[in-house]
């Protein structure tokens, strides 16, 4: 009688035996931080590539915003204008679209402006980031162009990378966090000069006395020159254009 083969489960089930695409304790592990960083760049470059995006219109504010209420109206306002008359419809699926609306894809000011493309037929963009209690997409982004990201890093490079303008309404820490990475980006050089609007100027002024940073010699006077203001979707729209955007066309 033959011998029979020695047992080898316990080589087969090792860890190591996984292949390393399958192997989620591998990919999740710290050695593979660089690549999961690539991961989702790479996945939503691919996904924004395959519908054309060429250029961004980026709208930030508060996820805390109500629907029905002034800020929100206006920010879906401003998504159908924007949608209409910048590029976002200019081309099928594979086509090249400009000015397309991208916002961080959560609720409130963010689902008011991807709400508005909607209203008009309009592609619009949600990146998303997971948060310690869940933050849900909303339900008026594109589905196929709704990501996810762990990184806040890449998360506000793929915001910033495509965008012609961004458009910021009254926020939080978030909020700040978004418009002074542009800002800075701008000041340095370290991004196109694209213009920058803030919605509703009371509520800016009340909240960051900028010509106090000039009079305090931390910023230069010309700095304030770097963001615009506006109160309703047609004044942003406006603005925008005073300050050189483009409709119909991508970043330089």
């Amino acid at each position: 009688m033959a011998d029979r083969p020695p047992d080898n489960s316990a080589q087969r089930d090792s860890p190591s035996y996984r292949l390393p695409a399958l192997d989620q304790d591998f990919l999740l592990g710290d050695s593979m931080r660089g690549v999961r960083f690539l991961l989702e760049y790479a996945k939503a470059e691919e996904a924004l590539r395959a519908w054309g995006v060429r250029s961004t219109i980026v709208v930030f504010g508060s996820a805390r915003v109500k629907p029905g209420t002034p800020w929100y109206d206006t920010a879906r306002a401003f998504g159908r204008l924007a949608s209409e008359r910048g590029g976002a419809l200019d081309g099928e699926v594979g086509e090249l679209r400009n000015n397309v609306i991208a916002t961080g894809g959560g609720p409130g000011i963010m689902e008011a402006a991807n709400r508005g493309a909607t209203d008009v037929g309009a592609p619009s963009v949600g990146f998303n980031i997971t948060l310690p209690h869940e933050q849900e997409p909303n339900a008026w982004s594109t589905p196929e162009l709704t990501f996810r990201f762990h990184y806040f890093a890449m998360r506000k490079m793929h915001l910033a990378m495509r965008a012609n303008a961004l458009v910021v309404f009254p926020g939080g820490f978030g909020t700040f966090d978004e418009l002074f990475e542009l800002l800075t980006l701008r000041q340095t050089d370290k991004a196109p000069p694209i213009p920058i609007v803030l919605v509703d100027r009371a509520y800016w002024s009340s909240i960051i006395n900028f010509e106090a940073m000039v009079e305090h010699g931390v910023i230069a006077a010309r700095d304030l020159d770097l963001m615009g203001f506006a109160d309703d979707a047609g004044g942003i729209w406006r603005e925008l254009l005073a300050r050189g955007l483009k409709p119909h066309q991508n970043l330089e």
